[in-house]
C-alpha cells in the first residue's frame, strides 16, 4: 500500500495505491492523522490505483469524513473501480460520500 499526500492551498489529495487491507490500514492511519487534524478544506480521496479496500480501510474513510465535517471541510472520493464501487454500494458509502 502506498499513500501519497499532496496539498495545494485548501485542497488535499490523498492517492491510494494497492490494497487498503487491515495491515495496511494500521500504517495508513498514522500517515493520515495529520490530514485529519487539518481537515478544514477539501479532501480528495483518489482511489484510481486502489485495488482493494477492507472494512478497516472503510473505517479510515469514515474517520477522514468525520474529521472534515467537524472542521467544516468536505470529502470527495474519485476514481473508484467497479469492485470498490460494489463495496461502497453494499455498505451505503455511496450515500455518505461525494463520488466523482
Amino acid at each position: 500500500m502506498e499513500i501519497t499526500i499532496n496539498k495545494l492551498e485548501e485542497v488535499t489529495t490523498i492517492l491510494f495505491a494497492g490494497r487498503l487491507d487491515t495491515p495496511a490500514s494500521q500504517e495508513a492511519i498514522e500517515v493520515l492523522n495529520p490530514v485529519m487534524e487539518d481537515a478544514g478544506g477539501t479532501i480528495i480521496l483518489d482511489c484510481d490505483k486502489l485495488s482493494y479496500i477492507s472494512s478497516s480501510g472503510l473505517r479510515i474513510f469514515l474517520s477522514i469524513r468525520k474529521a472534515a465535517i467537524l472542521k467544516g471541510g468536505k470529502v470527495i472520493v474519485k476514481g473508484i473501480n467497479d469492485e470498490i464501487r460494489s463495496v461502497f454500494m453494499m455498505t451505503g458509502f455511496l450515500n455518505l460520500f461525494e463520488i466523482q
